[in-house]
């Protein structure tokens, strides 16, 4: 059963192989079965690391590829072809082949497009590791070298900055409580000042990696990782061979005060003690001061021991040929302080990190004058003494504003980095930093100099016009960009000027007028009446009193009709019906014309009339009975211009302004004191346009007992007409 089970089955192959062989696009197979199989191992074998799919690719026939997938039903899309029926042996085999080809190319596609995305992520590490270490490079570079930004750091910093502004009220908006988590310090007391000077002993861990991993076969890297093991590979670079002066041997090979300074440098005390701890027997006294200084909260000795290491140092250390041991020992006792160390602090930012290391914040009078370094000092010695041409402030301003900074001498930095035209938005964005951080001395006044000093104030406090800084920025942009001339006027919400008035609304008064971007900036009125909101409205919650504001600043600037809009705006229809019978009046009795002053303001008035007259809106009795009586009259000498003299006729008569008949002269007397100002300046128009009237009726009427047809008798639709308005209210 088995022997005919073969032969059958290989009877059906031989006619299966005779079938296919009609089909000419499939390769032939030149070997039997056992050679398929032993060419097939063997191929495994030297391939074993190439997928299926690969070894299938190697076998087509790279030239005619793209013949043969132009054959394929589905070359563009790439999808798998829809199974034929069973018993089509020749479709069968040809859309399997297909499927084949089809699967290749996807997984192709697939791995191709996984390995551009994982070069492309590569090639974003990579960049973004060379921004890294260029800002290191900028910010903790050695010297005078450092901080210095191209113009497209600066215009990226910009708008960095901007954004920054942006996001701070959106923060602001969310959080009403404007509560930011950070340590709040009272300007008002100036040793507060000194806290932040404490922070801003930077230390020179960064620096050292930096130079470290950027000279990693010389710095020979290695052990346990942390500062010791890295201070030891910066010294591999930094001090190559035997120190001259050296004292008290090695540690590792390396020199032992040395370690210890550029631990102490790296802000890492612990990592100072393991040197110590190393090296006691060949310290003396100094391991007993050093766990004094390093278990002090605020890194200071204890007067006692203060003066014996300062006895010591004198007696002992003061001509010591090994320049960190001196360093090292002027650090922890705050001793010497006329020795700049300039072997050892080669860089300004080291010199900077050694004499605030040395700087008394409290002191107690323990100290001899020669011994003691108050932060005034340092000021003035860095200010006056070497000032701006000692640290080349021209060519590096940020250098210079560096030094003042970490001085905290905050207002003549930024007074500073202001004056370099390319440098003002940097100078701005630092002063907000410390404005909302109450970090900043701010001159009383608005007149002041951008730089002052104010009576009572310490020799070296300078107080920085806030005010004048951010007008002057902003001058530049704000006509163009008035949007963004905003944000930055929403830091002077709670500054006042001379006059006590507040300082944002002062600006957005200004900022309005002068761009005239009144719906952009304060919002609209719709024709419903509703306000559409500005821009405004994402500062403030109250935005009535501030349109008010600016409504009051354009009407005392006499842009009434622009304060029209903007009383209308703030919902004070006294003020809107005010102003406009002021406009009005001047112009009632003149000939209307397109595009004139009179057909403006007359289409304004009808609007207003209307709005107010759907949403029962009324102003003060005497402006609005004087607007509606002005908006008539328009309508009466605008029928008389118009020649249409029995409608004026009609209009006048309806008013009762004028006595036309004898009976009612002492009633139009007497109304006439209630009349306003601007009524009765119209007056002598209105009795001359009534009497030219009047004269034309009378020459009619005598006409027409003549014999000349008279007028035609007016129907009572016309008569209507006259008697309603769109602003009758009756």
């Amino acid at each position: 059963m088995e022997a005919e089970g073969f032969g059958e089955l290989l009877q059906q192959a031989e006619q299966l192989a005779a079938e296919t062989e009609a089909v000419s696009e499939l390769p032939h197979v030149e070997r039997n079965l056992q050679e398929i199989q032993q060419a097939g191992e063997r191929l495994r074998s030297l391939l074993s690391w190439v997928s299926v799919t690969d070894i299938f690719l190697l076998s087509l026939d790279i030239f005619h590829i793209s013949q043969r997938l132009e054959s394929l039903s589905a070359a563009t899309t790439f999808e798998p072809l829809e199974p034929v029926k069973d018993t089509d042996i020749q479709g069968f085999l040809k859309n399997e082949r297909d499927n084949a080809l089809l699967s290749a190319i996807e997984e192709s596609r697939r791995r191709t497009f996984l390995l551009a995305e994982e070069y492309h992520r590569e090639s974003m590490l990579v960049q973004w590791e060379q921004v890294k270490q260029r800002v290191l490079h900028t910010l903790l570079g050695a010297g005078e070298d450092a901080l210095d930004f191209s113009q497209d750091i600066e215009v990226s910093l910009q708008i960095s900055f901007l954004y920054l502004i942006y996001d701070l009220h959106t923060f602001r908006k969310i959080h009403t409580r404007q509560k930011l988590i950070l340590t709040h310090m009272d300007v008002a007391k100036f040793n507060n000042r000194l806290q932040f000077v404490r922070i801003s002993i930077k230390n020179g861990y960064n620096y050292t990696m930096v130079t470290v991993f950027g000279n990693l076969h010389q710095a020979q890297l290695g052990g346990v990782p942390g500062t010791y093991q890295l201070v030891r590979s910066f010294l591999n670079i930094k001090l190559p061979g035997p120190l001259p002066g050296m004292q008290d041997g090695e540690v590792e090979g390396h020199p032992v005060w040395a370690l210890i300074y550029y631990c102490l440098r790296c802000g890492d005390l612990g990592a100072a003690m393991q040197v110590v701890n190393r090296a006691q027997h060949q310290l003396g006294d100094f391991k007993t001061w050093f766990q004094e200084y390093m278990n002090s909260p605020d890194r200071r000795l204890a007067p006692a021991t203060e003066n014996k290491l300062r006895l010591h140092y004198r007696r002992v250390l003061r001509n010591c040929a090994d320049p960190y041991k001196r360093a090292v020992y002027c650090l922890i006792g705050k001793c010497d302080i006329a020795d700049n160390h300039g072997e050892v602090a080669d860089k300004t930012e080291d010199y900077l990190w050694l004499k605030l290391n040395q700087v008394c914040f409290d002191d107690d009078g323990s100290s001899a004058p020669q011994d003691r370094l108050t932060l005034a000092q340092l000021q003035k010695q860095l200010l006056e003494d070497y000032g701006e041409s000692h640290f080349s402030a021209s060519q590096q301003p940020f250098l210079y504003f560096q030094v003042l900074f970490l001085t905290a001498q905050f207002e003549a930095a930024v007074a500073f980095l202001f004056r370099v035209e390319r440098l003002r938005s940097h100078a701005v964005h630092v002063a907000l930093v410390l404005y909302e951080l109450r970090l900043l001395l701010k001159s009383s006044g608005q007149s002041a100099q951008l730089l002052s000093q104010e009576a009572g104030d310490p020799p070296m406090v300078r107080r920085l016009n806030f005010i004048r800084l951010l007008m002057l920025y902003t001058r530049k942009f704000e006509s163009t960009d008035p949007r963004e001339a905003l944000q930055y006027f929403y830091f002077l919400r709670n500054e006042k000027n001379n006059q006590g008035e507040n300082m944002f609304m002062c600006c957005v008064s200004e900022l309005v007028i002068e761009s005239r971007e009144f719906d952009m900036l304060l919002g609209r009125l719709e024709k419903d009446g509703s306000r559409k909101p500005g821009v405004i409205d994402k500062f403030a919650g109250d935005t009535r009193a501030i349109i008010t504001k600016v409504a009051l600043e354009a009407e005392n600037k006499g842009l009434f009709e622009e304060a029209v809009r903007l009383y209308e705006l703030a919902k004070n229809p006294d003020k809107v019906l005010e102003l406009m019978n002021r406009l009005l009046s001047p112009v009632i009795a003149q000939v209307s014309a397109a595009q004139s002053n009179k057909e403006r303001l007359k289409n304004t008035a009808v609007a207003i009339a209307e709005r107010y007259r759907t949403q029962g809106v009324a102003g003060e009795k005497s402006a609005d009975s004087t607007f509606y009586l002005l908006l008539d009259l328009m309508t009466f000498f605008d029928e008389y211009h118009a020649g249409n003299i029995d409608r004026a006729y009609d209009v006048m008569e309806r008013l009762k302004l004028v006595p036309l008949s004898q009976d009612s002269v002492e009633e139009r007397v007497a109304a006439f004191r209630n009349f306003s100002d601007e009524v009765r300046h119209n007056l002598s128009e209105v009795l001359l346009a009534t009497m030219n009237i009047l004269f034309t009726q009378c020459k009619r009427l005598k006409g027409a007992a003549a014999g000349t047809p008279g007028r035609p008798q007016r129907s009572m639709e016309d008569r209507d007409s006259v008697r309603r308005w769109p602003w009758d209210r009756t």
